[in-house]
């Protein structure tokens, strides 16, 4: 503390020294030509030479793309795959033309234009002369000296050329030729900056986690006679830490380096981003000619060979996702608010880390990364193709000297799967003093295989590997398969593995542009941009949930069944890599759930209490104890909730205990029976149920004499994947697309007997079958309450089993369920939801194409009871069997049905529900979870059934 204040008052008495002597600290002065991005726009004058638009001078905003404008043509990048040059490509070429005024004050400066983004090709003239070489590659910042060329105090003029299509054929393939939107025009800001006659060009530093610190320092021009470079580091509150460092620069010299060793540093890490400020000082004898500032963290970057990725001496795994620079309705043109939500909702799914895919981000993401802490892979452009040296040079320059001082910068990745060029591994550390690792997405170099895609048994055998292995890209998200479906396995073993890395999700969003020439429809490319586990809009999809939990820094590894005589001691782990969790808080809460019949969603806390978490070390496990009360077991549920230093939720885990409950209870009134031709009739109050002596199923309700359009059930549903033989095995020769196509099993199933009579208060329904569905009995009871007793045996493979009955999906309006939610389950992603009351309204959103979520379709896990709203009236189901599944018709897949074509099932009880695929890999090929079941034996169930008309 007396050190700092000693510095600080050297500070105050410098400060004060200046302004007596009239010197005025010079910083570098910037004019914004452009707005700051989406949203923040100027207008310029444009014309595009050819698609829509073309051919005269109006405006358009910039930045922006200009197909968002409402020029030129949409393109995506893959139609053209491995052509650098091909015939129908949309080639438009743009010009831009901006009148601005600078201040005569400038005269006697250095003044730069700055381009953060333009696509691609581009081409500067200011007041008719060129600013300098054309620049090609579109994701980099690029500068010229127009300091000659401007007329200071009066009107300028800009005018730029930007061709969409380069005429180097390597920006193309690397760039223009992938997996993507190809866009074109000035998509990022453009700015200028005056600079004093003698400055700082920029800064390199070198910050390591034992506080040993240097910076390299470079001048905009050679060095004069006593010049020296001086700098002071302080902490985020402005407070001065260590002494200044101070150092001559050599006569004629154009770099310096700063060195020091700095005590008591709070390092960085993506769980602890802890930022520290530098302002370097240049002076000319006594004269203070320029001052810059930059933000870095303290951190250490190491690979050990066959072992791991160390950040600070300790060993972590990548928890990561890629991810494009994107938005529907800007394109590649972002801002400040979008590029902190983007690293936010990454954090929310307790991720540590993510990829640039493919190009280098918007400075303000790295902003972001290194203030809410994510680790980031920073990529050189490269899909399939890659620059040739020649361009690939310049564009590493500029990617690394741009983003060199960011912490959360830990792998420079050049290129992606192919879209390498080796002559350029060695140029990322010309520019880097950390000198971090380099990567080959999808290949193993400097002891990283980075291979994409491998399936769960692939992945196994890729870890017996003598190096880290560490997928940039795994669990291929299309539509509602990948991320969370498998993820539990791939994740039980890559956090096992003493030589994994962890692993990068594809991909964080769904690139889906809103097309300007079709009233904003969002456009995903059919299948190509659906992959993201948020949509466009950053809807949240069920995965989002799933990716949550399995990565939650903090578990709870209590059996979610209480025994009895539960002490409320909770075990849990600690998987964060620095955190204590004395750092981080629980809450808990007893609740009781309201009644179906209710029309309540959501749950009634009866008590609550929060307290701080134990002492347990990062990686090690302890427990939690809860103080619950004497009755606790009055309640119906217990929360429990991980919070991490901050107080956002990590993660909030439910248990319930063995408690007999009957959700739908009989009311008063005579159950009446009368024989039929075809049937029994059966009536209590406002019902009147008809059962059909063919099959002893249900053919008609009617409540309060108006008819429910209920009835078909139960019947008995087995399918399988097409491709399967009886044994489970996948055919070899089965018909292309099969893996993709369950089939309902073809059963024999034929009714034996069926009687009816009067039991106590209640009438009995039962028939008997041959078949897989061999015991139906119906219990209609007193006011209309309808049970439903069933036996069935099926001793075989099958991926989705149990009975269903029929109702139009039409008809339906909305569900309300107590069950685990909000969002569906599949076998392979049953984690990501919460058991509570949810409702839902009716949605049938087409995978890719629209973005409704919780999608109202599909199997619903542990549910005990649900509310269907219809146009008819309510249709109320309770279950007796618990960890079963509710199935709310079929889930939709996209229009290509490029994962499951499944029976249509109406509303049904299911014991075995299917895993799902990714794009990628089949159901069998994404780990144990994903397997189909060999079932046997006898099962039986016990539904509850009431009906109320409108």
């Amino acid at each position: 503390m007396i050190k700092s204040r000693r510095i600080n008052k050297l500070i105050l008495g410098l400060a004060a020294i200046f302004v007596m002597s009239g010197v005025k600290a010079q910083k570098t002065e910037v004019q914004y030509l452009s707005g700051k991005g989406y949203q923040d726009t100027k207008e310029w004058e444009f014309k595009i030479s050819g698609g829509r638009n073309s051919g005269e001078w109006s405006t358009i905003s910039v930045p922006s793309v200009w197909e968002q404008e409402g020029f030129g043509k949409y393109q995506y990048g893959i139609k053209f795959y491995g052509k650098p040059f091909p015939d129908g490509i949309a080639d438009e070429v743009g010009q831009y033309k901006y009148a601005f005024e600078v201040p005569r004050g400038w005269e006697n400066k250095l003044v730069r234009i700055v381009f953060d983004g333009s696509m691609t090709d581009t081409e500067v003239r200011v007041n008719g002369r060129s600013a300098g070489d054309k620049h090609q590659g579109a994701f980099y910042r690029f500068k010229y000296d127009i300091t000659d060329l401007l007329k200071y105090g009066k009107e300028n003029l800009l005018e730029v050329t930007v061709s969409k299509e380069s005429t180097n054929a390597s920006v193309n393939l690397a760039e223009r030729r992938a997996d993507y939107w190809n866009f074109g025009g000035i998509f990022r800001p453009v700015f200028l900056e005056a600079y004093p006659a003698k400055f700082i060009d920029r800064t390199a530093i070198d910050a390591q986690a034992n506080g040993e610190f240097s910076a390299e320092v470079f001048l905009g021009s050679a060095s004069s006679e006593d010049m020296k470079v001086v700098a002071q580091v302080t902490d985020e509150e402005g407070n001065a830490v260590g002494q200044p460092m101070e150092k001559p620069i050599t006569q004629g010299g154009d770099k310096v380096v700063l060195e020091s060793a700095f005590d008591g540093i709070n390092r960085w890490t993506a769980e602890t981003p802890n930022l520290y400020h530098i302002q370097f000082s240049l002076f000319d004898g006594d004269e203070l000619v320029h001052q810059t500032d930059d933000r870095f963290g303290f951190r250490t970057i190491e690979l050990k060979a066959s072992d791991g990725i160390y950040v600070n001496g300790q060993r972590v795994l990548m928890k990561g996702v890629n991810k494009h620079s994107f938005w529907p309705e800007s394109g590649r043109t972002l801002n400040k608010e979008l590029n902190y939500a983007d690293a936010k909702l990454i954090k929310e799914m307790n991720m540590n880390s993510v990829r640039l895919s493919h190009y280098p981000s918007d400075p303000e993401f790295l902003d972001a990364c290194d203030e809410l802490g994510l680790y980031v892979l920073h990529e050189l452009g490269g899909w399939h193709g890659h620059y040739d040296e020649a361009i690939g040079m310049k564009l590493v320059e500029s990617l690394v000297t741009r983003d060199v001082n960011h912490p959360s910068v830990i792998f420079w990745d050049n290129g992606n799967e192919g879209g390498w060029n080796t002559e350029l591994d060695d140029e990322f550390a010309k520019w880097d003093p950390q000198n971090r690792p380099v990567l080959h997405p999808q290949q193993l170099l400097n002891g990283v295989e980075t291979m994409h895609y491998r399936s769960y048994g692939e992945t196994e055998e890729y870890f017996r590997g003598d190096y880290i292995f560490m997928p940039t890209e795994f669990l291929h998200g299309l539509y509602d398969g990948g991320h969370g479906a498998g993820l539990y396995d791939y994740w039980e073993m890559m956090r096992k593995h003493p030589r994994s890395g962890g692993g990068f999700l594809w991909v964080f969003a769904d690139e889906g542009i809103a097309r300007t020439d079709q009233d904003g429809r969002i456009d995903n490319q059919g299948n190509y941009g659906a992959d993201g586990i948020v949509g466009p809009h950053h809807e949240k999809e069920g995965s989002f949930f799933t990716i949550k939990e399995v990565w939650s820094p903090v578990m709870v590894m209590h059996e979610d069944q209480l025994a009895s005589d539960f002490d409320g001691v909770f075990e849990v782990e600690n998987r964060y890599d620095f955190t204590n969790l004395n750092a981080c808080t629980f809450e808990w809460a007893l609740a009781e759930f309201y009644s179906p019949e209710a029309g309540q969603s959501g749950h009634k806390v009866t008590k609550s209490g929060e307290l701080k978490g134990p002492d347990v070390a990062a990686h090690e496990a302890g427990n939690v104890s809860i103080p619950l009360p004497s009755n606790w077991q009055a309640a119906d549920v217990l929360y429990l909730t991980a919070k991490d230093p901050e107080g956002k939720e990590l993660w909030t885990w439910h248990f319930t205990w063995e408690q007999p409950q009957q959700y739908l209870q009989a009311g008063a009134g005579a159950v009446e029976l009368e024989e039929r031709a075809a049937g029994y009739v059966v009536s209590s109050g406002e019902l009147e149920v008809e059962f059909s002596k063919e099959n002893g199923q249900i053919s008609s309700v009617k409540t309060g004499g108006k008819a429910i359009s209920f009835g078909g059930g139960p019947r008995f549903v087995a399918a399988r994947r097409g491709d399967r033989t009886l044994d489970g095995t996948v055919d070899p020769d089965f018909e292309k697309g099969m893996d993709r196509i369950y089939k309902e099993l073809d059963l024999e199933q034929e009714l034996r007997t069926v009687t009816a009579g009067k039991d106590g208060d209640n009438v009995v329904i039962s028939a008997s079958c041959f078949g897989p569905l061999q015991e139906v009995e119906w219990t209609i009871q007193p006011g209309g309450l309808v049970q439903l007793d069933y036996a069935y045996e099926y001793n075989g493979v099958v991926e989705l089993m149990g009975v269903s009955f029929d109702y139009p999906e039409d008809k339906v309006k909305a569900i309300r369920w107590l069950g685990e939610g909000p969002y569906r389950s599949w076998q392979n992603r049953i984690h990501g939801t919460t058991l509570d009351i949810w409702g839902n309204d009716y949605n049938d959103p087409i995978p890719g194409e629209s973005f409704t979520y919780p999608e109202f379709k599909g199997y619903f896990h542990d549910w005990h009871w649900a509310a269907l709203e219809t146009e008819e009236g309510h249709i109320y189901m309770a279950n007796d069997q618990a960890d079963n599944y509710l199935g709310v018709f079929t889930p939709r897949d996209g229009r290509d049905a490029l994962l499951y074509t499944l029976p249509q099932t109406g509303l049904a009880v299911f014991d075995v529900i299917p895993g799902v695929r990714n794009k990628v890999n089949a159901t069998d090929l994404v780990g144990p979870s994903s397997q189909p079941q060999h079932v046997s034996g006898p099962k039986q169930g016990r539904v509850y059934f009431k009906f109320k008309a409108h």
